[in-house]
């Protein structure tokens, strides 16, 4: 049996009956990602598969998560691993210390075990830019799995990990979510610590869970979610137990489907798969669906790439072969060795988002271009918060579609930054996002994904609609995700 079919609540029940052991559950995912995922012809979900070595603290059985194994992203530190954010730049760097939601969930019991591809420092919407080669589609090895945390969610699809953990700066976990097939959660900013999380834009950045099903991704929230000392933008809100309200009737939720997210969707079987049917189900469940408008959608695509590169490029300055990671051979003096190891460290897509940062922070060209983008992020903010007094939560597309061929858009980067439309405006905002399995498409049957969207630290809400959405279709079954 290979137990990384098993989702998080079905391993723990397992657990509780002794029908298997910790060990077993171990050899078991490690027999599963060496056949399925030995090297980089293959889904290539993880990177360097062969040493990861299975990390836990003793704890009681009772433990929320014991004994449950969790895949993490190449950018979450984990104590004496090497973490490189699937960069040349990296090469080498070992953690001295565990993110905090490392320490979160090896404290409830887990197994901190693989560490999964990425595009490279997070940049970018396919995971082909990682230094390592690209990760693959579980559903079609021809497509992309989704980016940044491409990996993250082509492990859990394929069931070489029970659940994993992403990183989601403008999409990164619910985009890869929606092509695998499997569910994705971004958190209010500032509900899970960033502590260890190596950072692509500060003001963006939240790690959040990929897991099989919507009760697995409540549960693993629960645990690494909640306020902590050592992040600054951390939340100090309470943290309910998400899984409390799965099972509970919508009757009543107002829902809400923004005009801007749809009106431009002229495939008529995507708008009946990503709008129409979506709108009927959950108004079988006693939600009522009407249209609402976010007018500054337009311009979020514009304001993310003027946003996020600019706090890229500033994070990514200590990166100067002195030191961390890789450093070029042969320099003759420190700017030399400065020039060299950038320049060969970094991939291109890192160099386009600094460059594009640095411009935009640039003297002379800060206020026009900076400075302005803050001003309608902030205009972004709004339309959500006006959205939320006349709705419960948004439900839109998670992507345009499903998921595209390998080296289809690579060569566009403008084309790449549009699979991320409908997903980062919840980022500029601040607010949670939760992305779901919305049936298939096409002859290949690839996986569509849905979105909901809701109001600062209500996850909960999130969830408790995603669920009844989940038993109400069987979206999440007919890739196999759940057995």
């Amino acid at each position: 049996m290979n137990f990384a079919e098993k989702t998080i609540n079905a391993l723990a029940d397992l657990y509780q009956k002794n029908s298997c052991t910790q060990k077993e559950v171990l050899e078991s995912l490690a027999t599963a990602v060496k056949s399925k995922d030995r090297d980089s012809r293959q889904i290539h979900a993880y990177i360097a598969p062969e040493t990861a070595q299975p990390r836990h603290r003793k704890a009681d059985k009772s433990s929320k998560l014991w004994g449950i194994p969790i895949a993490v992203k190449d950018n979450i530190c984990v104590e004496r691993e090497e973490i490189t954010c699937a960069s040349k730049i990296l090469k080498g760097f070992i953690s001295p210390y565990n993110a905090t939601v490392i320490d979160k969930l090896l404290d409830a019991g887990a197994v901190i075990y693989g560490r999964t591809n990425m595009d490279e420092f997070a940049f970018g919407s396919s995971c082909e830019t990682s230094t390592y080669g690209p990760t693959r589609n579980p559903r079609d090895p021809e497509c992309v799995p989704g980016g940044s945390s491409g990996g993250s969610a082509a492990s859990v699809a394929d069931h070489t990990a029970v659940a994993s953990l992403g990183s989601d700066t403008g999409g990164s976990i619910r985009q890869p979510a929606a092509f695998c097939g499997v569910v994705g959660m971004k958190p209010t900013y500032g509900r899970v610590s960033r502590y260890g999380l190596i950072a692509f834009a500060s003001s963006l950045d939240q790690i959040g869970p990929i897991t099989k099903d919507v009760r697995d991704s409540a549960s693993l929230l629960s645990v690494i979610a909640g306020y902590d000392p050592k992040d600054s933008t951390s939340a100090d809100i309470p943290v309910p137990d998400y899984t409390a309200l799965l099972g509970k009737s919508i009757k009543g939720f107002k829902i809400g489907i923004p005009k801007e997210y749809v009106e431009g969707i002229d495939n008529p079987e995507l708008r009946k798969k990503l709008v129409e049917e979506p709108k009927k189900i959950f108004e079988s469940l006693g939600a009522s669906v009407e249209t609402v408008s976010l007018p500054h959608t337009r311009y979020a695509v514009s304001v993310y790439y003027i946003v996020a590169p600019s706090e890229a490029s500033s994070n990514l300055e200590r990166f100067d072969g002195v030191r961390f990671g890789y450093r070029e051979a042969g320099a003759s003096t420190l700017l030399d060795l400065y020039e060299k190891s950038r320049g060969t460290g970094f991939g291109a897509e890192a160099k386009r988002r600094i460059i594009l940062g640095t411009y935009s922070l640039s003297s002379g060209y800060y206020d026009a271009y900076y400075l302005k983008a803050m001003k309608v992020r902030t205009k972004i903010k709004q339309d959500f918060d006006q959205a939320f007094k006349k709705v419960d939560l948004l439900l839109t597309p998670t992507a345009p579609g499903g998921a595209f061929k390998l080296g289809e858009k690579s060569k566009n980067p403008l084309e790449m930054y549009l699979s991320d439309i409908y997903t980062i405006s919840a980022n500029l905002a601040g607010v949670p996002a939760l992305s779901i399995p919305g049936g298939l498409i096409g002859e290949k049957k690839m996986p569509l994904g849905l979105q909901l969207v809701g109001k600062p630290f209500d996850e909960a809400t999130l969830y408790q609609a995603a669920y009844a959405f989940e038993q109400a279709t069987d979206f999440h079954r007919q890739l196999g995700n759940v057995k």
